[in-house]
């Protein structure tokens, strides 16, 4: 018997959960028994390679990894096929959309059928394969938390976790030296990493992209927590938060790719802070990738893996052009549109809000 064949990519930036997912398909696929399962490298470029550098996906490739962070099959967020970059005769970077190529080059390699796992960028990709008549179904990850259609991406709980472990030292250090301990975290254009850790450390100061803050509410705020030089502040800062009338702080972007990169804004917030009067020594901390590594924690083994059977189940019924979601503790198929039509990011009236200023947490605004 001819089997049918699947191929699987890991788009965007990495994060804890998505060897889980990886696992979860193959593992459902060999109880369905007439499908072989592979593995593009490094996102789509495993396609575009010449040979491919596709990897079959055996017992032994996917034994165990469930509790390893980062993606065997390796992961970029440069060459995005809806905007490939090109050279053009004067040495110029140039994007264009080569998503029917890859689709037909998908197709020319013998594959039945994609699984894309990846956010908001890779999830756009996944729609775009799909209207170039790609049979194709999308798995939401990102340590964001940003992407619409799903309540809960795999990777967030963990990159929590690992923020608030973060946060909880650095309570100790900023109480022993009566200083401002600024701590950033990730977050482009949403907060929700920020306001959990907030929440979960007990944050004095949370700032996040959906509320611009005003420096001289912050420094209010701060200086009530001194008396005759003792105390102790502790504020968490969203990379993509800034105050109001200002901007983001970003470094430049790499070699091929659209985005810039975004970090510094401890820093940022820091000058200010001093411009403003703070009279307290201010220390920063930049996590970073710290954020994306390591062991995911059990929730998101739970979640990446149950991700992995929903979406080769979709497979099975020919529910392509969708995303396996987890909504009101369940897991759907919903249509790609949903999930790619917007951010989904924190609201600045939403429960959570609420709750962080019931605990007296400031946000600057």
């Amino acid at each position: 018997m001819n089997k049918k064949k699947l191929l699987i990519a890991t788009g965007g930036g990495d994060c804890p959960g998505l060897n889980a997912v990886i696992r979860g398909i193959y593992k459902r696929a060999k109880k369905a028994k007439e499908w072989e399962i592979y593995g593009s490298k490094e996102a789509f470029n495993g396609v575009w390679s010449d040979p491919p550098f596709i990897i079959p996906l055996t017992r032994s490739k996917v034994a165990g990894i469930h509790v390893k962070g980062g993606t065997i099959l390796k992961t970029t967020n440069k060459a995005d096929p809806l905007y490939y970059p090109v050279k053009d005769e004067f040495g110029n970077i140039r994007f264009i959309d080569k998503t029917k190529d890859l689709a037909e080059r998908i197709k020319e390699l013998g594959f039945d059928a994609v699984i894309n796992i990846g956010g908001d960028g890779s999830q756009r990709i996944s729609k775009a394969l799909h209207d170039h008549g790609l049979p194709i179904v999308g798995v939401p990850k990102t340590i964001d938390n940003d992407l619409a259609g799903t309540d809960m991406t795999f990777g967030f709980q963990t990159a929590v976790q690992i923020a608030t472990d973060g946060f909880d030292k650095l309570v100790t250090t900023a109480e022993s030296h009566h200083r401002v301990m600024i701590m950033e975290v990730m977050g482009r254009d949403a907060g929700w990493i920020a306001l959990h850790t907030a929440i979960a450390g007990g944050a004095e100061i949370c700032l996040i992209p959906e509320i611009p803050y005003d420096i001289n509410k912050l420094v209010k705020r701060i200086e009530a927590r001194y008396e005759k030089g003792r105390g102790f502040v502790n504020i968490v800062i969203a990379e993509g938060a800034k105050p109001k009338d200002g901007t983001l702080v970003f470094r430049d972007g790499e070699s091929g790719s659209r985005h810039v990169k975004l970090g510094g804004v401890a820093y940022e917030l820091s000058s200010q802070l001093k411009e403003a009067g703070v009279r307290a020594e201010i220390r920063e901390t930049v996590l970073g990738h710290v954020q994306r590594g390591g062991t995911p924690s059990a929730f998101d083994r739970v979640l990446a893996s149950a991700f992995g059977v929903k979406a080769f189940e979709m497979v099975l019924e020919g529910d392509f052009g969708k995303m396996a979601a987890f909504i009101n503790n369940d897991f759907v198929a919903v249509p790609l549109e949903n999930a790619t039509k917007e951010n989904k990011v924190v609201d600045p009236k939403g429960y959570l809000v609420h709750a962080a200023k019931g605990l007296g947490i400031s946000f600057g605004n």
